[in-house]
């Protein structure tokens, strides 16, 4: 009993302390140079464009901002390289040259070519261009947009999270060569290692071939982990938050188990057996369009909204303090605003591991219906 009390006392302060930097950074909110409000965030339409902001991936790194004394906005946290291929070719600088600015208004000029980011986007200006003009669908009509292939945060979060699997995973494998039973926190790595093993790959793959996916698995259930804690941390991570993340995650389920296909389910998805042949060709589009369509899309929309959600659900109890101070003044407003968001989070530690355990779940069936022999009588 007394461990348990320790254990939840240890995760509510823990989750209080993540509530409170977030709420912090909230408060200095991110805003335009040309903006002397101190970055605070005080409107409806503040709290939404900022909320927004938090769910974009982001070229630079910041941890938070502050105004000093001479009125000037200061962001702490260090820039990353932008990469881009443009009209004369592969241009590089550092993100820094923004000076954060997000809103087309400071100009970046390298070997002769002119860019500018709009909400996260970067284009290049025409010639004789000074800022970007849109029309009315919003496309830009003097500037063209360039292929991103930036170092962003989200792709600082994948290397981070794999960096800490690569050091938990070396370090358990190293332990099995001279022990049994791990130590440390192997401990931990251990049962999710077997749980994964023993309770999604083995029985929805089989015993004959679950082997061969078990790497596979256990990298994905990780991985989409990894990203998703990394995500309730003040660092602002929204990693499994960016579809392109989830679309690739499912993509890689998809080629394995098209790839590992046997001859009897490609004979079940194409030709099925046991019906009549007029209906063969149809049951074969809508078993092609069920794996290579709606199977990976069920994967990848799964995991994007879910995680969207909840930081969309988090940042707005959080918001609570400022759209709310008016009804119930400034410490009704903060006290009920930490109390829900507290609620949340502890919810969001649960799907942080549900989620993963879904994705990897739904991959092992897809991946056990491929390369499953089925009984001819």
């Amino acid at each position: 009993m007394g461990v348990a009390q320790k254990t939840i006392k240890f995760l509510t302060i823990a989750v209080i302390a993540l509530i409170t930097t977030t709420s912090f950074a909230f408060e200095s909110g991110k805003k335009t140079d040309d903006q002397n409000d101190g970055g605070q965030v005080n409107t409806k339409e503040e709290v939404r464009a900022y909320i927004e902001h938090h769910l974009k991936d982001s070229h630079d790194f910041a941890f938070y901002s502050y105004t000093n004394d001479a009125n000037e906005r200061k962001h702490v946290g260090f820039p990353l390289p932008v990469i881009i291929w443009t009209t004369e070719g592969l241009v590089t600088f550092m993100s820094s040259e923004f000076h954060h600015n997000d809103d087309g208004h400071v100009i970046v000029e390298k070997n002769g070519l002119k860019f500018a980011k709009i909400h996260s986007k970067i284009y290049e200006l025409e010639n004789g261009a000074a800022t970007v003009s849109f029309d009315d669908a919003h496309h830009a009509t003097n500037a063209s947009r360039v292929l991103d292939f930036s170092i962003t945060k989200s792709v600082v979060g994948i290397l981070f999270a794999g960096f800490l699997m690569f050091l938990g995973f070396s370090r358990l494998a190293k332990q099995y060569k001279s022990r049994q039973i791990p130590k440390g926190f192997s401990r931990v790595l251990e049962p999710l290692v077997l749980y994964v093993r023993d309770e999604i790959a083995r029985p929805n793959i089989g015993e004959k071939k679950y082997k061969k996916f078990t790497g596979f698995l256990l990298t994905v259930f990780f991985f989409i982990w990894i990203l998703n804690l990394l995500g309730l941390t003040p660092f602002g991570f929204n990693v499994t938050g960016q579809i392109a993340v989830t679309l690739a995650l499912a993509l890689f389920t998809m080629v394995i188990y098209l790839v590992n296909g046997t001859k009897d389910f490609w004979m079940h998805t194409l030709w099925m057996p046991g019906v009549p042949y007029i209906l063969r060709p149809i049951l074969a589009v809508i078993e092609l369009a069920g794996f290579i369509l709606i199977k990976p899309f069920s994967l990848l929309v799964r995991l994007f909204a879910n995680i969207t959600a909840g930081h969309f659900i988090v940042m707005s109890l959080i918001a609570l303090m400022v759209t709310m101070k008016e009804a119930f003044g400034p410490v009704a407003s903060t006290g009920m605003s930490l109390a829900l968001a507290l609620f949340i989070m502890v919810i969001e530690l649960l799907v942080a591991f549900l989620q993963a355990y879904i994705f990897t779940m739904l991959s092992s069936l897809f991946i056990g219906m491929a390369v499953e022999e089925h009984d001819h009588h």
